[in-house]
């Protein structure tokens, strides 16, 4: 007899981000009985990269940069993570000047992210050849007139569009596929090596899971819309277009725009060369 599936699995330590853009996944998964023995953790992805290379979760979703400086601790699972195929709306610098001629000024970086922190660097360095004088703090309590520039995501950024004291408002998803021609991943869904070669079974029910999730929340998006869109808050509509361009998968484009990422990573001493080529689990 098959067995319930809140009797499957060993215990696992799963990482959950709870901005609106994972909400297509986060809201799904909420309505699904799981087993007990599966512990949520949910918190900012720079929390989230943090315990998992402690070994405080055994996988979740966390920044495309954790992968990159320490890959050999993880895998990353198949067909799972938050990208865009050009703007991704929540995700910006704002800024009061022209970003050309940001060259010494004071940025400020949310320090909720690494992949953003290292995308915005990547954007201002190489593409628009300027080095500012950057510090990462907290993006709603040191916003103030000292500040040239400053990088929000998540749901702070969706608050901020539109903010006129910032006039210059550049998407870095839109600026990464300008530059490269590629689509951007922000996060992936991340497994230590140690919990792959310990729970197996485990880990593929979870992975399962979370794809069920995905084709659900994909589904029945206008009414996680209606839930979600209070946070911010926005128009439920908003929330719609906001999130009909968030994508979810990590086709053969995305490990590629993964991989120049890295390679970006790498040659500017930012991330390890065992990065490459990509570990990709089931």
């Amino acid at each position: 007899m098959n067995k319930d599936k809140n009797e499957q699995g060993g215990s696992a330590r799963i990482g959950m981000v709870n901005y609106i853009n994972m909400a297509p996944i986060y809201e799904s998964w909420k309505k699904r009985a799981h087993p007990a023995q599966w512990q949520l953790i949910e918190a900012p992805p720079a929390t989230l990269n943090r315990m998992l290379a402690a070994g405080d979760l055994d996988l979740g979703f966390v920044s495309s940069h954790e992968y990159c400086v320490r890959p050999e601790l993880y895998r990353i699972l198949a067909d799972l993570s938050i990208s865009a195929n050009g703007p991704v709306g929540s995700v910006f610098l704002f800024s009061r000047i022209d970003p050309a001629k940001l060259d010494g000024c004071p940025v400020l970086l949310s320090g909720q992210s690494q992949t953003s922190v290292f995308l915005v660097k990547i954007i201002l360095e190489e593409f628009y050849g300027v080095k500012p004088q950057y510090s990462v703090g907290d993006v709603e309590s040191e916003m103030s007139s000292q500040v040239q520039a400053l990088l929000a995501i998540g749901d702070q950024a969706l608050r901020l569009v539109g903010d006129p004291q910032f006039p210059y408002q550049l998407d870095l998803g839109a600026l990464w596929r300008q530059h490269t021609g590629l689509p951007f991943v922000f996060s992936v869904c991340a497994v230590r090596e140690d919990f792959c070669r310990r729970a197996p079974e485990t880990l593929a029910l979870i992975h399962q899971e979370f794809a069920s999730c995905v084709r659900e929340g994909r589904e029945n998006l206008e009414a996680i819309c209606q839930v979600a869109a209070p946070r911010i808050p926005m128009h439920p509509d908003e929330c719609y277009v906001y999130l009909r361009a968030i994508e979810y998968d990590l086709g053969a484009e995305k490990q590629l725009a993964l991989e120049r990422f890295a390679g970006y990573l790498i040659a500017r001493g930012e991330g390890s060369a065992q990065a490459l080529p990509l570990k990709i689990e089931g």
